[in-house]
């Protein structure tokens, strides 16, 4: 029995080294293709900019370093369908029949409400942000953005938008596990308002209020959902707490 064990232990150590290889190879194939285009990427990327605004860079490699990062990221996602399958592949005989329907919907929604929040802050949020900070400019303060910097703070800042985003995924998640219900939700929506207001003012770039409005306001929507999802498909309790 334990020299069963074991060796269901090493298949299960192999069976991850070569979804592990064939991510890695996924991504380096991204990451060529993305490093060809790697000035037009951060482009792109600078694109919530004023018209007119350039960059500036004080250490020598800073451009490499920055094409590189844009491009491991471009990377990435351009792998992301190969890294969602090698996932599933490694895990799905783990799972029981009734758990194996929910898992391609999961990842559905969940890179939907991402690539969402990622386009919402990217188009909307984004450009109000960095027009305001950019408004501290006069004819004795000139910004010199650098390129880093300004990868790094935006890549961050989408990151976080899209891990927002993904809030009915987390609700569903927090009923199916039996911590929340719908009812419970709705008692405690002021509260969670007041929390997704301050959540807004934490990580909205700029201090005004409507970057904070704009950032809130989907928050709310997809709290909503969430209740709605945890409704219809999060368990149900007894009024002593008990699942049903």
């Amino acid at each position: 029995m334990q020299q069963d064990s074991k060796m269901s232990f090493t298949s299960h150590l192999a069976e991850l080294r070569k979804r592990l290889i064939i991510c890695v190879v996924a991504v380096a194939a991204g990451f060529g293709i993305s490093y060809n285009y790697s000035d037009e990427l951060f482009k792109i990327l600078a694109r919530p900019l004023p018209p007119g605004t350039t960059f500036s860079f004080i250490r020598l490699i800073e451009p490499f370093l920055t094409y590189l990062k844009v491009s491991l990221v471009s990377g990435i996602f351009l792998a992301s369908p190969v890294l969602i399958y090698q996932l599933w592949a490694f895990i799905a005989p783990g799972l029981h029949e009734n758990e194996r329907k929910w898992v391609w919907p999961v990842v559905f929604f969940s890179t939907v409400l991402f690539i969402g929040g990622v386009a919402f802050g990217y188009l909307l949020v984004i450009p109000f942000g960095y027009t305001y900070f950019l408004s501290f400019s006069s004819g004795t303060i000139r910004p010199m953005l650098s390129m880093d910097e300004y990868f790094s703070f935006t890549t961050k800042f989408l990151l976080a938008f899209g891990l927002v985003f993904e809030m009915p995924i987390f609700i569903l998640f927090l009923s199916l596990f039996g911590v929340v219900d719908a009812r419970m939700l709705s008692a405690y929506r002021k509260y969670a308002i007041l929390a997704i207001f301050i959540i807004a003012a934490i990580i909205t770039p700029t201090p005004d209020a409507f970057s904070q409005l704009l950032m809130a306001a989907p928050m709310l929507v997809l709290y909503e959902v969430g209740i709605i999802i945890t409704k219809i498909f999060g368990k149900k309790r007894t009024p002593e707490g008990a699942e049903r």
